[in-house]
Order: C-alpha cells, then sequence, then structure tokens
C-alpha cells in the first residue's frame, strides 16, 4: 500500500510530508459550515486513485448524526466562542 514511499528520496520524503502536513491543517482549520462536508482532498492525497464511494446514511440519520456532533462539540469544546452563522 506504501510502496510508492520506497523508491522516493530523501528530499522527495521530506516535500511529501510538507505537502500532507499544509494539507491536514487546510481541513484542520476548516471551520463553521464548512466541517459538516465532505472533504476529498484529504482522499486525493494517498497514492491510490481509487476508492470506496462514501456510504452516505438516509437523512434521519445525517440528522441524528450533526445533533450528536454537535453534542461532542459542546462537551470537548465547552469553552469555545460559538457563532450565529446562517446556513447558506
Amino acid at each position: 500500500m506504501n510502496e510508492d514511499l520506497n523508491t522516493m528520496s530523501r528530499e522527495q520524503l521530506i516535500e511529501e510530508i510538507k505537502k500532507l502536513r499544509r494539507e491536514i491543517r487546510e481541513h484542520r482549520d476548516t471551520g463553521g459550515h464548512e466541517i459538516c462536508w465532505l472533504h476529498p482532498a484529504l482522499s486525493r492525497l494517498l497514492p491510490e486513485k481509487s476508492g470506496p464511494v462514501p456510504l452516505v446514511p438516509e437523512w434521519p440519520e445525517i440528522t441524528r448524526g450533526g445533533v450528536r456532533y454537535q453534542q461532542s462539540l459542546d462537551e470537548q469544546l465547552a469553552n469555545t466562542t460559538r457563532a450565529k452563522m446562517p446556513y447558506e
């Protein structure tokens, strides 16, 4: 799965690490309503160019999942400033 790494030079590996860190930071720094979206840019970082199609829950499960996600944010980031942002 990671055989491509065996053929990279030290410099290429360092550049790969920098690219991965940049993309991870971009994903980490996503906020607001964007945190709820699929982020295919992360999948594109992998050497394999195909992968499983995301399994998408039905609407009631999406809603329950969104509520649970918000609850986890409330628990884990209780002191974080909340923004009142309409979804557009």
